[in-house]
């Protein structure tokens, strides 16, 4: 009897996932048994400070990761806004499903938008790119930090006696949880994270039998957005420490870009798009991060490093 292992996060969004990929798998591979080998890692047990303060998004895949790597696992299911834009050697993106909606959505407790709020509302969110465009936006809101599984978040903005907090509309629809929304916000106002929305399957690379099975739950218009989108991250080499956003449409042959990096207050944001043929997503994604960086991102990167400095010595 063929098997897979699947490595997975714990957190009820991980395991939906994780088991969404299990289902389409046999779906497509009759007779496939699919075991999930669930994991806590590193993002998830340091919830106490902001994703920015304690390592950035590499924490929530590094020991996921390392399953693969060790053979404890056959592939992992990650969501791909959390992984790095360099894979450690040995491993790939081996597939990446279709994309659910990328946008990022408010969940207002009295049934508010963002339009709406009164001036001074606190709004809840879990990263520094959201807290950027908020802050951009609406200056006089007070932003709070705040992390853990959706779930979690939504109870804490309750806890908080917040007005709202701002998720990924994705997360909360393959929850059941999108009734809780009262504004999904378009990408121009709230332009999303790199790869927000898309789930990456990985696998070791020289592991043949995976990434046969592995290739029929491959989208390639998902695959030629992510490529742009996550060319733009690695040559910005940004992460959670840094508000970046990146996100890329595929039409006509045609892939339109934008992005996005800025300083966490709101006060500097630097905006930008491209468009190009879909053969040239990878190139799309590296000349938008060279025309943001010579028009101030640089600066603002700069800015962050030396603060990472500071606070290391």
């Amino acid at each position: 009897m063929k098997a897979v292992r699947i490595a997975t996060r714990q957190s009820p969004l991980a395991l939906w996932q994780a088991r969404h990929v299990g289902a389409l798998l046999t779906a497509r591979h009759p007779g496939l048994e699919v075991f999930l080998v669930e994991m806590t890692t590193e993002g998830d047990r340091f919830l106490g400070a902001p994703l920015s303060a304690v390592g950035g998004k590499g924490l929530f895949v590094k020991e996921i990761e390392q399953a693969l790597l060790d053979g404890r696992a056959d592939l992992a299911v990650h969501s791909l806004k959390d992984m790095t834009s360099v894979l450690p050697e040995g491993l790939m993106l081996a597939a990446v499903p279709a994309r659910e909606d990328p946008r990022d959505a408010f969940c207002g407790l009295a049934g508010q938008t963002l339009d709406t709020l009164p001036k001074g509302a606190r709004v809840g969110t879990s990263s520094l790119r959201r807290s950027c465009i908020l802050r951009s936006g609406r200056p006089d809101l007070d932003i709070v930090s705040l992390r853990g599984n959706v779930q979690t978040r939504l109870a804490k903005t309750k806890e908080l006696g917040l007005a709202g907090a701002v998720l990924a509309y994705a997360g909360l629809k393959r929850l059941g949880l999108d009734g809780v929304i009262t504004q999904v916000l378009p990408t121009e106002v709230s332009l999303p994270a790199v790869g927000q929305g898309v789930l990456a399957i990985q696998c070791r690379t020289d592991d043949a039998r995976v990434r046969e099975l592995l290739a029929p739950l491959e989208d390639a218009t998902t695959r030629i957005a992510v490529t742009a989108e996550r060319a733009l991250l690695a040559k910005l080499e940004g992460g959670c420490t840094v508000p970046l956003a990146g996100h890329a449409t595929v039409s006509g042959g045609t892939v339109h870009l934008r992005g996005l990096v800025g300083r966490p207050d709101g006060t500097h944001v630097v905006r930008g798009e491209v468009r190009g043929p879909v053969e040239r997503a990878r190139e799309l994604g590296e000349s938008l991060a060279d025309d943001l960086l010579s028009r101030g991102a640089a600066d603002i990167l700069r800015d962050f490093a030396r603060r990472a400095e500071a606070r290391e010595s």
